[in-house]
């Protein structure tokens, strides 16, 4: 009986026995203490809205209540135009038109820029060739290229894509060709000591480096081809949030306006902590969380 006393105390007071057992309160506010404090600030900021717009005589055509900004956002969301509807007042139809469009942009601009910018990292004559288009590109505002887009591809949703795709696709460029220049001689150095080849080298040193870097280009073309994304809707568009943004404008809806913007913001937000989470996956060397 003592000896298995004994042996239960020993299972009990190792470390490892206890961290196998479950988290600590530590180890669980660790991980949600971000969220918290997010939820806590974002909380006391809608509630001050709340207040100010309620008793500080504000005119709700310049700043809606936040609760009116809500009901707007609710009620959009949950509700669909009828079918064969001229305008859509649904929040939820405009949305998943932008979505659609960025996703395509996105994934196009991706398709281009991640190879593109590897190959001119890897390769000078490609680099001499191409720098100078891509600076001169990537400077140039993307506003100033909507009237070309509707000139020669029209009010369509292959417009729209377009100025999404030319948005994007060079923060990945830049940011594929720089962390290929960068990668570290040591590495190529030690890897060439162990008989790796040209095409090892890039797969299995350069490419690994390159990868934080990558998804640092793609964080930067999400908010530039959201940006993309307003612009030919606003300009080009009868449809997507950038459209409802304008139309709701001309209404003097101010809480739909409101409710967009917030929804743009959400939708970048979740789009890239969905990159911090791959990145976390990909390059576990990189500690993210701090970010």
């Amino acid at each position: 009986m003592a000896k298995a006393t004994e042996q239960i105390q020993y299972e009990t007071d190792d470390p490892n026995r206890i961290q196998d057992v479950g988290w600590t309160f530590k180890e669980v506010w660790r991980r949600i203490r971000g969220f918290v404090v997010t939820s806590v600030n974002l909380i006391i900021f809608f509630i001050l809205w709340e207040l100010v717009t309620t008793y500080g005589n504000i005119n709700s055509l310049f700043l809606p209540k936040a609760s009116a900004m809500f009901q707007e956002l609710w009620v959009g969301m949950t509700t669909r135009a009828p079918e064969g509807a001229v305008f859509s007042g649904s929040i939820l139809d405009h949305f998943l038109h932008s979505f659609k469009n960025l996703m395509v942009g996105l994934g196009i601009a991706c398709a281009i820029g991640i190879p593109g910018g590897l190959l001119m990292g890897g390769n000078k004559y490609v680099e001499s060739i191409l720098s100078p288009y891509v600076w001169a590109l990537a400077s140039l505002p993307r506003i100033a290229l909507v009237p070309l887009f509707i000139l020669f591809l029209g009010f369509t949703t292959t417009m729209q894509v377009t100025i999404i795709v030319i948005s994007a696709v060079f923060p990945i460029i830049i940011n594929a060709w720089a962390g290929v220049k960068t990668t570290e001689k040591s590495l190529l150095a030690a890897a060439k000591v162990f008989g790796a080849n040209r095409v090892q080298l890039y797969y299995k040193v350069v490419l690994p480096y390159t990868l934080p870097f990558i998804i640092s280009g793609i964080q930067q073309g999400i908010g530039r081809g959201l940006i993309g994304v307003v612009i030919a809707e606003l300009f080009g568009g009868s449809n997507g949030l950038g459209y409802l943004i304008q139309r709701s404008a001309d209404t003097f809806n101010t809480a739909m306006t409101f409710a967009v913007l917030l929804l743009l913001i959400v939708m970048s937000l979740s789009l890239i902590n969905f990159t911090r989470w791959l990145e976390a996956k990909v390059a576990p060397w990189r500690n993210v969380n701090h970010l």
